[in-house]
């Protein structure tokens, strides 16, 4: 049996404030990355963080059984030389106004170089973002090109189908005071929630009220840039934009019980084009698979809208859902116009979302929306008529109201059955 000899023969509980304070403090919204401070979320001397919670939270798991299986080195520390992102993002005034981004971290992408006198005393400051530049290729592109909607322009889409992009990775950083603020609970009560059905996970939650700032074990964002990136944030360039939740079965294996890889297509489609014309396009890849309730839980309702008495309805079809989860969703979109926070970005021109959630959270956030871009009819598949319709009678945008459909209509717009 291996046995891991680099950890301390004891265990360092966290519990309790340090005495010597020596920890850098967190100002959060501060005008400079100086006086911000560096979040520390110490792996080899865990008294010295200042944050709850561990680096790419989502991962850190698999972190602890490389370190307990011998494979990492609890004390090693990244060498973050050429790491640096080949864009400038911000600083924008949203980082500064008080309320306006409490999910991430808008210096994530810069303390590599900006705290590596910190690293250098031996404390563990790591990027919570990190941008690089990248080509995607994707079939629907093809057909597009094909079709004469899109054509190679030698500099945003290749001959080959090759797009050029800039894309950023975030991984959550929670400001708890302007989390429970925007969320409308009480900071107490949502510490101990998070606490209690994490399975007590992280105990400073409740036993360290000075610390302010959570790196949650979930997971992040991706971010595809089409076009100058460091335009975005202007109101004069036009931008087009996809914000869309992970569906793993549609995005990656083409199930057609729902329309998100379609629509996701689409709005790449919509992005590509815009930029070519002089202006931007972004796609917002959130990590919320199933409305944030889980593959598991997708499939069983999955299951549980094919069985039922009178077969796959879309009637019905938010009434599955909260019967197997609880709840129809918990992706919280009052959390989502964050990202747009930290691009600067105060107005979308081509909005392609039909979602009411989406474009209340970006309204209420001043955001403004030009126009919004529904899916075209001939991208749905037949299955996914169920989820589509019902969405539609729930708040989905529609250019017109004779296109939503009563409940005996909605009664009559029937799925697939579960063995077809």
């Amino acid at each position: 049996m291996k046995k891991n000899r680099s950890n301390p023969s004891h265990i360092v509980l966290t519990s309790h404030p340090p005495k010597d304070g020596k920890i850098p403090k967190i100002t959060w919204g501060a005008k400079t990355l100086a006086e911000r401070g560096p979040l520390i979320a110490s792996m080899a001397d865990h008294a010295a963080s200042n944050v709850i919670g561990a680096y790419a939270g989502a991962y850190s798991v698999y972190r602890a059984v490389a370190v307990a299986t011998g494979e990492l080195d609890p004390l090693h520390v990244p060498d973050l030389h050429n790491t640096s992102p080949p864009v400038k993002i911000g600083p924008h005034e949203q980082w500064f106004e008080p309320g306006k981004i409490v999910s991430l971290d808008p210096w994530g992408h810069m303390v590599g170089e900006a705290f590596e006198d910190y690293r250098q005393k031996g404390l563990d400051v790591r990027p919570t973002i990190a941008v690089t530049r990248a080509h995607i290729n994707i079939p629907e592109i093809h057909d597009a090109m094909r079709a004469g909607r899109l054509k190679p322009d030698g500099k945003i889409l290749k001959e080959n189908g090759d797009v050029r992009v800039t894309k950023a990775a975030i991984d959550p950083v929670w400001h708890l005071p302007g989390m429970a603020a925007r969320l409308g609970v009480d900071e107490h009560d949502l510490r101990r929630s998070l606490f209690e059905n994490s399975g007590g996970m992280f105990p400073e939650l409740v036993t360290r009220p000075d610390l302010k700032v959570f790196l949650p074990p979930i997971g992040g964002h991706t971010l595809y840039f089409m076009g100058d990136v460091e335009t975005i944030h202007d109101p004069n360039v036009p931008l087009a934009c996809r914000v869309h939740d992970e569906c793993n079965g549609s995005d990656v294996f083409g199930s057609d019980i729902c329309t998100c890889r379609p629509y996701l297509c689409h709005g790449i489609e919509l992005c590509i084009e815009t930029a070519q014309q002089g202006g931007c396009g972004l796609v917002v890849y959130n990590r919320k698979e199933g409305r944030a309730l889980g593959e598991v839980t997708k499939f069983l309702v999955y299951n549980a809208r094919k069985r039922q008495e009178g077969g796959d309805s879309a009637a019905k079809y938010f009434e599955r859902t909260e019967c197997v989860a609880g709840v129809q969703d918990m992706r919280f979109q009052a959390l989502m116009p964050d990202i747009f926070h930290w691009l600067g970005i105060k107005k979308i021109d081509r909005f392609a979302s039909m979602s009411n959630m989406k474009h209340d959270a970006l309204a209420q956030h001043g955001i403004e929306i030009v126009h919004r871009i529904p899916i075209p009819a001939e991208l749905i598949p037949p299955d996914a008529a169920v989820e589509m319709e019902a969405k539609k009678a729930a708040g989905y945008f529609v250019p017109d109201p004779e296109q939503v459909m009563d409940e005996k209509g909605l009664e009559g717009v029937k799925g697939r059955g579960l063995d077809e």
